[in-house]
């Protein structure tokens, strides 16, 4: 076994088990967590962009998120190692919650982490092109493949669901594959090196 797999299984079904845990707690409660999904344009609501990446709105909406969280989120912390996935995460989860709190329908309440499945989609695609790294292209065209239909998800199609959330999602996932790529050892920036006057 890798030296990352088994950080990522613990890391992602830990964070899985998390996000049940607080379901259970908000059906307990009568939705009392459901105040920490995102209200758009409000200023107060900032503070929710954090913590509406880890409520749901039912248990349903939870295991429609749930599996392809493990998945996405297993392959992106292995292949990364735990300290850089948590950087792309968070990259996403701001993205998406900014994204949906500057453009969500007035009224509105959007929490999930579907913003983070989109994300994690987007960056485990474009990752191995950007790295230039055969076996991470292999795996970008097999998410492509198997999770590509998830892109109709980032179009304005059904009102009851939070198109801008996926959408800033998977724009944050493509962000952080550009921002946080792992660079060759001992590279350095081009604009820096040049002969000691």
């Amino acid at each position: 076994m890798s030296s990352r797999a088994k950080p990522a299984i613990c890391l992602m079904l830990g964070w899985v088990a998390l996000l049940w845990l607080l379901e259970g707690v908000d059906f307990a409660s009568g939705g009392a967590l459901d105040t920490f999904g995102i209200q758009p344009r409000e200023p107060g609501e900032l503070v929710d962009v954090v913590p509406a990446a880890f409520m749901h709105f039912g248990f349903g909406h939870l295991a429609a998120n749930t599996l392809p969280l493990l998945l996405l989120g297993f392959v992106a912390a292995l292949r990364s190692g735990v300290r850089r996935f948590l950087a792309v995460v968070l990259l996403i989860i701001l993205a998406s919650g900014l994204g949906v709190w500057l453009t969500a329908a007035p009224g509105s309440n959007t929490a999930g982490a579907s913003g983070v499945v989109f994300g994690l989609f987007g960056y485990l695609l474009v990752r191995g092109f950007i790295e230039r790294k055969l076996l991470d292209i292999g795996i970008g065209l097999t998410v492509g493949a198997v999770y590509g239909s998830i892109l109709w998800g980032a179009l304005p199609t059904d009102s009851g669901i939070s198109w801008q959330g996926h959408l800033f999602g998977l724009i944050g996932g493509v962000l952080a594959a550009f921002v946080l790529r792992e660079r060759p050892h001992g590279a350095t920036d081009r604009a820096t090196v040049g002969p000691v006057p």
